[in-house]
């Protein structure tokens, strides 16, 4: 009986350990992106001086320790930000447009102008993110990145380079914040 208890409460404890809190914010342990189930592989929350930005979830289709190998993989993957204060579309854009220059190179920033161009005027018809608005960058191989707010959809931009200049922003040589990093790698 004693080693039937132990192992209905093994199992019991196992279920739960996929999901995780952050900051507040609980990330539940999958997620479903079109017909595809997906994982989640790591969280972390961004700062900035001394405020928390958001928390940031990873959710692949399996778990991956590797930023180079998250980054080349080309399936389906979703990067979501729980917004934990409010941004101006303009600042929102700023920040990913900085963050995505410091792993790439002015021809490389200059060859996704048009992508570029087209997150701008998704970010500026959302006009501002609120404290608890969740955006998503649902990858998706056939279609590209999609992004969302609050479960709308609010446009897709094509091509993988695109989305990868995107996983660079958290997981490339020069993330926004190495702890952040961390976190989305599962450590």
């Amino acid at each position: 009986m004693k080693r039937i208890l132990l192992m209905l409460t093994g199992l019991l404890l196992c279920g739960s350990v996929g999901a995780m809190e952050v900051a507040g914010v609980n990330l539940p342990d999958s997620v479903q992106v079109d017909a595809h189930t997906l994982v989640l592989n790591g969280a972390g929350i961004r700062s900035k001086w001394f405020f928390k930005v958001y928390v940031g979830a990873l959710y692949l289709p399996q778990r991956q320790s590797s930023a180079e190998a998250i980054i080349a993989y080309e399936h389906e993957h979703r990067m979501v930000l729980h917004m934990l204060r409010g941004l101006s579309s303009k600042r929102l854009y700023g920040a990913f447009s900085e963050a995505m220059e410091l792993n790439r190179t002015p021809a490389e920033m200059a060859a996704m102008d048009a992508q570029l161009k087209q997150m701008k005027q998704i970010f500026d018809a959302v006009d501002e993110v609120k404290e608890g608005d969740v955006i998503t960058l649902d990858y998706l191989p056939d279609s590209g990145t999609r992004i969302g707010v609050n479960g709308t959809a609010r446009g897709t931009i094509a091509g993988m380079e695109f989305n990868r200049a995107l996983l660079e922003i958290w997981l490339g040589r020069k993330p926004v914040q190495e702890d952040m990093k961390k976190g989305l790698l599962g450590g």
